[in-house]
């Protein structure tokens, strides 16, 4: 059995993972087998695994994803919905977190933009990056709310800080003037040091008439799609696919 003492160290330094590991190995005759090394490797790696599962909660609680449950593991690739595997495969790798580069996801409603934006996003917390999901009507929301109650700069300073921001349902509505120098000063503050997802309806060819105001708009473009992996989504709607077959 444990030492009380021992235990009540290990506790103190917040090693209760490697504590429950050590009091199990106590209770398992297989144990007796191994090393002191291989126990002590297990015990390290016990404790190890405690600390990236509570860091990944963590993060995922402040991603705030919409799609909790999406992973690239679980995206669709049925024929009747291409998407490029290889791309997925290079985004999998995380180097585009790393490199600063964006992703930008097409199609029309229901084709499955926001879970693969959701699924990377996930991927990105995995592998220890910090993310966060905003539906763009809800980041005007917030921004409108910031320059009212002075909290404008800090709001920015956070969302420049988010490894991944994703901004989903991008060109849904008209912009006003504040709504476009608001973007830009998001996307000045992340161009080449941080990494950012958007989904759109909206085809990227249209995204400048879009924006509207010349200027702005070949600002925001330039920073968005510069370095920007495109996937474009094809395929019937998930949606109406998923209503028949419960039906």
């Amino acid at each position: 059995m444990l030492d009380a003492s021992t235990h009540e160290k290990l506790t103190a330094l917040r090693l209760d993972a490697m504590a429950a590991a050590w009091q199990e190995q106590q209770r398992r005759a297989d144990h007796d087998a191994l090393t002191f090394d291989e126990r002590f490797g297990l015990l390290v790696d016990a404790q190890w695994l405690a600390r990236e599962n509570s860091r990944l909660q963590r993060a995922l609680k402040e991603a705030r994803l919409r799609l909790t449950q999406a992973s690239l593991e679980a995206i669709d690739h049925r024929p009747t919905r291409p998407i490029d595997k290889v791309l997925l495969r290079q985004l999998a790798t995380g180097r585009w977190i790393t490199e600063h580069h964006n992703v930008v996801i097409t199609g029309s409603t229901g084709t499955g933009k926001t879970f693969i934006a959701c699924a990377l996003a996930h991927h990105a917390c995995r592998s220890g990056f910090r993310a966060l999901y905003r539906r763009l009507p809800r980041l005007f929301e917030e921004l409108t709310l910031a320059h009212a109650d002075g909290s404008y700069t800090r709001l920015l300073a956070r969302l420049a800080r988010i490894d991944v921001l994703v901004i989903d349902d991008w060109g849904l509505a008209p912009l006003r003037d504040q709504d476009r120098r608001d973007l830009l000063e998001i996307f000045e503050d992340r161009y080449g040091a941080r990494s950012t997802i958007l989904t759109s309806q909206l085809p990227v060819e249209h995204w400048h008439d879009h924006l509207g105001e010349a200027t702005v708009a070949d600002a925001i473009c330039d920073r968005l799609l510069h370095n920007a992996h495109r996937i474009a989504l094809k395929g019937p709607s998930r949606r109406k696919e998923n209503a028949q077959l419960d039906a």
